[in-house]
Order: C-alpha cells, then structure tokens, then sequence
C-alpha cells in the first residue's frame, strides 16, 4: 500500500512540475530560433508577440497589450545593441498603452543601424505606431496595420469631439466637456508623434497628410490596412517575410479552452505532378 501512496505522489509531483519544464523547453527553442535569425541576417532580433500563452485565471486568458514592461524591455534590448548593429523588430500585437508604444517608436527612430519591423499577421494602434519608425516593414501578404487614433476608455477620441459639432454646449454634460476637452489633446498630440516618425521618409507636408489620415479617426479603430492600401500611403511595405518568422511564431502557441476551431494537416502541400503509365 505504501509503495502506491508513494507512486501517486511522485505521478502528482511529476505533473505539476512538467508545465513549468515544457516552458522552460519552449523558452529555450525560441532562443535557438531568434540566435539563428540573428545570425542570418546580421542583426539583432526583439520580438513584441502578444499571446495570452500562460496568462489564465480559471480557464480565463487574460488580454495582453503592449505596456510599460514591454518598453523597459525594448529599450534596454535596444541600448544593449551597437549603433552599427541592424534591429529586427518581430511585431504581433492589438496595441496598448500609447505611452509605451511611443517610447518603443521613438527609440528604434533614434537607432543609426537599419531599422525593419516584421508584421506577420497583425499590427494595430500602438502597433502600427511603433512600425511607422521602422527604415522597412515587411508584412506578409495577408497581414495588416491598423488607424493609429487615440481612444478614451471605449471611445474614440475622435467621435467624442463629434459631439460638440452635432449638440449645443448647453445640453452637453460636464463630463463629455472634460472629455472632449481631453480628447482634443490626445488627437493633437498623436498626430505630432506620427508626422514626427514620417519626417524621416517624407517631407513635412506627406508627413502632416499622413499623421491627419492615421491618427483623427478616418476609420474606425480595428480598421485593417492591408499591405496595399499600405504601400498607396507611401509606407515602405515588402512582403518578403523570413520562413523563420513564421517557424518563431509558431513556438508563441495560443491556448484555448476545449477542442480547436482550426483544424489541418501541418505539412506544406504542392500542386501533385502527373503520373505517367
């Protein structure tokens, strides 16, 4: 009896030890990964993914966005890498904290090396701000940006401002006064940030047409800006991503409770040559 109590301990020991070796495993593969794409291209490779990988509560994934631990990181990444040295930037994110997302943009503007932020499938809000600093942005061909327009809390700071065009001052209440009031700040200041970034690709008139386009609510805010209406806006857009891109996206999984709604055969299919009797 005593050697099956002790059997069921260890099984137990075992499995809760074993998620915290299998991300230990997976930690150690993504960093096999970015080493050889570093090596590849010369470079030095940050990714900003955003999973809900390891984030649950009772089943629950908690949303991630880009915040300000993300910056700290970015930005020591970066001061750790010699002027010389090119920075690849893999970005996969629905945006954050304009703060942060600022910050990153502002110091990959400042390095001297070449600059290239890697959009495998989607880069919003903050996300396309911190692309518009990048010297290239390669996307793959179904991937896209997004409207760059403060929001304050579920609004769009844009369609707050709305409401004093469409309503007497009268019958607006204090606070959508403060908010507008707030709302015209954040428009005003965003849009200074994006003609700032353009100005090292365009002139100071395609600069100012392009942060008006991005940042003061042309489109709603999870409007896709896909890689052609990218490049008619004049962004250095390729699409010639890296098959290790792809290969360190895969090794970011994303949970999900219950059975997959995606279902395939993980082999690359050709088109089969004819047989011949």
């Amino acid at each position: 009896m005593d050697i099956f109590f002790q059997l069921f301990w260890l099984f137990f020991i075992l499995s809760s030890l074993s998620p915290y070796f299998n991300q230990q495993m997976l930690l150690a593969a993504r960093a096999r990964r970015i080493t050889d794409l570093e090596r590849k291209r010369k470079s030095r490779v940050i990714t900003l993914i955003h999973r809900q990988e390891g984030f649950s509560f009772l089943g629950i994934p908690f949303a991630r966005y880009i915040d300000i631990d993300d910056s700290e990181q970015v930005l020591r990444a970066i001061r750790m890498t010699d002027q010389s040295v090119p920075i690849d930037l893999i970005l996969h994110t629905p945006g954050g904290l304009v703060l942060a997302a600022e910050q990153i943009a502002e110091a990959l503007l400042k390095h001297p090396a070449k600059v290239t932020v890697f959009v495998p499938h989607y880069a919003m809000s903050g996300g396309t701000l911190i692309a518009l600093a990048a010297d290239e942005i390669v996307m793959d061909p179904n991937a896209v940006l997004g409207p760059v327009d403060p929001q304050l809390g579920q609004y769009p700071a844009a369609s707050i401002l709305r409401v004093l065009e469409q309503k007497p001052i009268a019958e607006i209440d204090d606070q959508t006064l403060i908010m507008a009031d707030v709302a015209r700040k954040a428009l005003s200041q965003v849009k200074r940030t994006v003609a700032g970034l353009l100005r090292k690709h365009f002139d100071e008139q395609k600069s100012q047409e392009l942060a008006e386009l991005l940042s003061q609510g042309t489109w709603t805010h999870d409007y896709p800006i896909s890689v052609e209406e990218a490049r008619s806006m004049g962004l250095r857009v390729t699409t010639e991503m890296p098959l290790e891109v792809y290969e360190l996206m895969s090794m970011y999984p994303q949970p999900r409770g219950g059975k997959p709604s995606v279902q395939y055969v993980p082999l690359p299919y050709g088109r089969e040559e004819p047989k011949h009797r």
